[in-house]
């Protein structure tokens, strides 16, 4: 697995080299420590996954992580912060990071966060995440979904819920495969990148309510 590091702490991106640096088939390709030079580094090394710290001289990370998903290649941002319930990390995922995770995190869960948006999963299984998502989604609801079968309705509430494929096929008695055809196509529906962004498209909407999806 190919991974970008982007903060503007040498100390942080040192840290973080040394500990992903050490996984198996994982190697750190690039380091950048602000914003114009992450969206330089995304466009020549392509990695699978970006670590991204938000808060940057210059371009921040937030629109750094615009830029980068605009861009249309499959680099996955993971935001790196300090504070759990942030408003910038809620933006950051609305602009297309598939998730965040906590600079002071210990390495087992950081090395599994990464392990989780490389596998196109939303990082939605930590409890703030979601929390997140449910404090910061719904202050402007009017956002309408487009019209979803009765089963993809419950996929969705399913992803809101920090669902894995897995979780999803075992609780509805599905295929593996099937649930993802249903992820894809309510992907595909909401017009959107990844599940982290059919969630808020979920919360936005009214369609899922804060404290709706408890774990």
């Amino acid at each position: 697995m190919r991974i970008a590091i982007v903060d503007d702490d040498p100390l942080v991106r040192m840290g973080l080299k040394a500990i992903l640096g050490s996984e198996a088939g994982w190697e750190v390709v690039g380091e950048a420590g602000d914003g114009e030079a992450a969206v330089a580094l995304a466009a020549r090394e392509r990695p699978e996954v970006l670590l991204m710290d938000i808060r940057m001289p210059g371009i921040d990370g937030l629109e750094a992580t615009r830029r980068i998903v605009a861009s249309g290649g499959s680099t996955a941002v993971l935001v790196l912060t300090t504070f759990e319930i942030d408003e910038y990390v809620f933006d950051a995922m609305r602009a297309g990071a598939s998730g965040f995770v906590l600079k002071r995190v210990p390495p087992p869960e950081l090395i599994e966060a990464v392990r989780v948006v490389a596998a196109g999963e939303s990082l939605l299984f930590p409890a703030s995440t979601r929390s997140v998502i449910e404090r910061f989604a719904a202050r402007e609801p009017g956002v309408t979904l487009p019209e979803l079968t009765e089963r993809e309705q419950e996929v969705l509430r399913a992803l809101a819920r920090g669902r894995s494929n897995g979780e999803i096929a075992a609780e509805m008695f599905l295929a593996v495969e099937t649930v993802k055809s249903h992820v894809a196509s309510i992907l595909t529906k909401l017009g959107v990148r990844d599940r982290t962004q059919a969630v808020i498209a979920a919360y936005e909407s009214g369609f899922v309510a804060p404290g709706e999806t408890p774990g």
